[in-house]
């Protein structure tokens, strides 16, 4: 069993107090599921995109195991990473030997060094993940505890949400925080990778990716508009105004379920007429 300082877990290690920063690396086929904590159900989307990340910037959250007396570990927490792992065939794991029942003591070192310690926001928000993931903390118990408002450790949780080649620039400095949260108003994640291999290459601003950003779901807003068809009902009952008022009747109707009624008219008297109809 190999100890290491740095490297892969390096977003977990610098949560851990110092006299319990080590974590071994110990070969992944030795790691046991727990048998009393099964989880058949996983997505599997989820999980390639998982393993996409940690092949593209490495495993930033070890996962935590038990020691038993023939060699091998039982897993306590992460076993979603373990699949992940073992996708993308790793032969080794970074982990945290658990020494006893001391999940409270393990949580409230992570929050208490999250708060102080200089990470990554990538590596924050792997921080964040694996609280919610191991130790079964909510967006807002994470937030509470680490001088944060829900939402602003929501948002940093988004940043996983990143396709795993923008969050290897991420990781490499090549793209700051503001970049990565302004891409996360991109749907479309062929563009999402367009925007952010740009803004490494041409040294973009957080401004410019922002106004690349609106400028494209401008665009994608008037393509949605222009195919998203009618509703019949709404057609009806403008054929029905136009045949009582005899004249034309428009109603735009939004997505919001709000809109607004026009009628057109060909002079004065035929708006009187058309007033008097409506009365």
């Amino acid at each position: 069993m190999q100890t290491k300082k740095s490297g892969l877990g390096r977003g977990l290690e610098a949560l851990i107090p110092k006299a319990e920063r080590t974590f071994s690396i110990i070969p992944i086929e030795k790691i046991r599921p727990n048998p009393r904590q099964p989880r058949e159900n996983f997505n599997e989307e989820a999980l390639a995109s998982l393993a996409a990340s940690i092949r593209e910037v490495g495993l930033l959250q070890p996962v935590i195991v038990n020691e038993n007396e023939e060699g091998t570990y039982t897993l306590v927490a992460g076993e979603r990473r373990l699949r992940a792992a073992r996708m993308v065939g790793l032969s080794e794991l970074p982990v945290i030997i658990r020494r006893g029942e001391d999940d409270k003591l393990l949580t409230e070192a992570l929050i208490e060094n999250l708060q102080r310690e200089d990470l990554t926001v990538l590596e924050e928000a792997a921080a964040y993940q694996q609280l919610l993931d191991d130790f079964s903390l909510t967006h807002e118990e994470v937030g509470s505890r680490v001088g944060k408002s829900r939402s602003a450790v929501t948002n940093i949780l988004r940043l996983l949400q990143l396709p795993a080649s923008i969050q290897g620039m991420l990781e490499r400095g090549l793209l700051t925080g503001g970049h990565a949260r302004a891409l996360l108003g991109l749907e479309d994640r062929a563009f999402c990778e367009h925007v952010a291999r740009k803004a490494a290459e041409e040294g973009w601003s957080v401004r410019q990716v922002e106004d690349a950003v609106r400028a494209r779901n401008r665009v994608g807003e008037r393509a949605r508009k222009a195919r998203t068809p009618r509703p019949a009902a709404i057609i009806a009952l403008e054929e029905r105004l136009q045949d009582s008022l005899k004249a034309p009747v428009h109603i735009r109707y939004g997505s919001k379920k709000r809109g607004k009624i026009s009628i057109e008219f060909s002079s004065l008297d035929d708006l009187e007429r058309i007033f008097k109809d409506l009365l």
